[in-house]
């Protein structure tokens, strides 16, 4: 079990660390990076690299942004197998739902907790 948490733990810094030196020696924006992390979730989770990855590392892979596209990926592929292309708006809502729901939800919950203030 350590040997996993180990493994989640260099995978998601590696990640983390990429972005780090994006913002750091890049002109990226944050907001660019972020679609990036995604776009190449996306890309890789589509070819087939990102799965084997994402069981090597376990969390360090699918709790990130590339983890998130990935999922989008799968979702897209599994509804288009199920019902065409129609699958293709269909899927990546329907796999990242749960996760786009308690996101939202918890948000709000945290919002309705604290008072937001002027900086």
């Amino acid at each position: 079990m350590f040997v996993g948490y180990l493994k989640a733990f260099f995978a998601g810094g590696a990640l983390c660390l990429i972005g780090q030196l994006l913002i750091d020696k890049t002109k990226m924006t944050p907001a660019r990076i972020l679609v990036s992390y995604v776009v190449a979730g996306v890309v890789l989770g589509a070819v087939g690299v990102y799965k084997p990855f994402a069981e090597w590392a376990g969390a360090g892979a699918s709790v990130p942004l590339t983890g998130f596209g990935n999922l989008l990926a799968q979702g897209v592929k599994k509804a288009v197998d199920s019902s065409g292309a129609l699958g293709i708006f269909m899927g990546g809502l329907t796999a990242a739902a749960a996760g786009v729901c308690a996101a939202v939800f918890f948000g709000y919950m945290v919002a309705l907790v604290f008072k937001p203030r002027e900086k």
